[in-house]
């Protein structure tokens, strides 16, 4: 996991990343913690744009950070009007039959979603024997084959409605099937092994597995890239989010976050936004913690809902039909008078908490800003020190601002080796730009 912020005004943006990246598969082998990665770049050279990523640290096998410098090498002195251009031209070099994801690592990884899926599905089968087999003592083949062929369908169903991705063609379903139905298959026979799978089913797990690769479908364990910054003709910075998760037959799956994206303007002066460990981001801005929101919410809810037949079971004088219609309305007056609660408590916490915050955001010099983002990220990381889980964010906190008039500053940056002993790393890295800018 990772505790990233941006924060912006209409002078500049902040961003500020941890360090921790986790090694090892949960369930497997124990998991590790590293602190030493860079999740925070410079998307650009020249230009005031920069990079953050979170989840997990390499796409396709290929580690993000050489991912990064390949593009921005690639990108060169290129301008681009608005930060929106420079978001969709990193999405496009992911996209375009890139040598980086060839073929046979593309096949890998539809086989490794494929399986990882499929195993879902016949953990949920074997639980579902496992209870015929508790009740009834024994099963036979045709109740397996049935379970099988139940479970399978409930899974495509619920596939088959989720909405296809706007940047997926409509041919990429039927284009899948015809050029990777023998590794789809391969992954059926290795999971599924010799339990009974009908001609029906066997076609719906293709589709199951096509679904994977072309549907707003996405795992957890994506990758989120997060581009900031101007564009030349921006006035004010912008951010942009992305989920972005694989390539199959040449094809990135990824998705737009809009909830994760926005832009300055005049009518909005300021905003902040963690990424991936947000609860202490939330505490701080809302004035309570998530896990507790969420607690009181369900609590005030179920009392709000036992409440009317407490009241009705207690009246004496009304007969059965005359209960249940005020039964009725009295669950419409709970309900309306929980969801009023919730508003005003909503109100309340944007007027006492966030609004001020913002306020004050929304003045910061370029500095200040910086130290913002910073210390947000900091009580990320010293909420998961004191706590009982793993310290999945911790290490070095990497920040940078970026403004229309001194483009990407580095605040700290963390480096694997001792710049002193260095110096030659410095020097061409800035004999490179110099050279690049004749």
């Amino acid at each position: 996991m990772t505790a990233e912020i941006a924060i912006m005004n209409k002078e500049a943006v902040a961003l500020a990343a941890d360090s921790a990246v986790t090694m090892g598969q949960e369930g497997k082998w124990e998991q590790k913690v590293f602190t030493s990665a860079n999740k925070l770049f410079t998307l650009s050279k020249y230009y005031p744009v920069g990079i953050m990523v979170y989840g997990s640290a390499s796409f396709m096998g290929v580690p993000w950070q050489t991912i990064i410098k390949i593009y921005r090498s690639k990108l060169g002195k290129q301008k681009l009007d608005t930060l929106k251009e420079y978001a969709d031209n990193f999405i496009a070099f992911l996209n375009n039959d890139n040598p980086l994801f060839p073929e046979r690592q593309q096949k890998e990884y539809l086989y490794g979603n494929t399986s990882s899926y499929f195993a879902l599905i016949r953990k949920e089968i074997e639980k579902r024997v496992k209870s015929t087999t508790d009740q009834e003592g024994e099963i036979t083949n045709t109740q397996v084959k049935q379970i099988t062929t139940n479970v399978i369908r409930e899974h495509h169903n619920k596939l088959e409605k989720a909405k296809m991705l706007p940047s997926i063609p409509e041919t990429h379903i039927e284009d899948i099937i015809k050029k990777y139905s023998d590794i789809i298959d391969k992954a059926r026979k290795d999971v599924f092994e010799k339990l009974p799978i009908s001609a029906v089913s066997l076609n719906q797990l293709r589709k199951i597995s096509v679904s994977l690769f072309s549907k707003d479908i996405f795992p957890i364990n994506i990758s989120g890239a997060v581009i900031a910054g101007f564009g030349d003709k921006d006035t004010f910075p912008s951010l942009r989010s992305f989920d972005i998760e694989g390539i199959v037959n040449n094809k990135l799956k990824y998705k737009y976050n809009k909830h994760l994206s926005t832009e300055i303007s005049f009518e909005m002066g300021s905003t902040i936004i963690p990424f991936a460990q947000r609860e202490m981001v939330h505490t701080f801005m809302e004035g309570v913690d998530p896990d507790l929101q969420r607690y009181m919410e369900d609590s005030l809810f179920q009392i709000f809902g036992k409440y009317p037949k407490i009241i009705v079971e207690n009246i004496g004088k009304f007969n059965d039909k005359e209960k249940q219609e005020l039964l009725k309305k009295l669950e419409q007056v709970s309900n309306k008078i929980f969801k009023d609660y919730q508003k005003h408590m909503t109100i309340f916490r944007r007027n006492y908490y966030a609004d001020p915050i913002m306020k004050v955001v929304a003045g910061l010099p370029k500095n200040e800003l910086a130290t913002m983002a910073e210390t947000l990220v900091n009580l990320t990381l010293f909420k998961r020190k004191v706590s009982p889980e793993a310290e999945t964010a911790a290490g070095p906190i990497d920040v940078a601002v970026i403004s229309k008039g001194d483009g990407f500053i580095w605040i700290k940056r963390k480096h694997y080796f001792k710049s002193e002993l260095n110096p030659q790393f410095f020097a061409n890295y800035f004999t490179e730009v110099k050279d690049e800018k004749k």
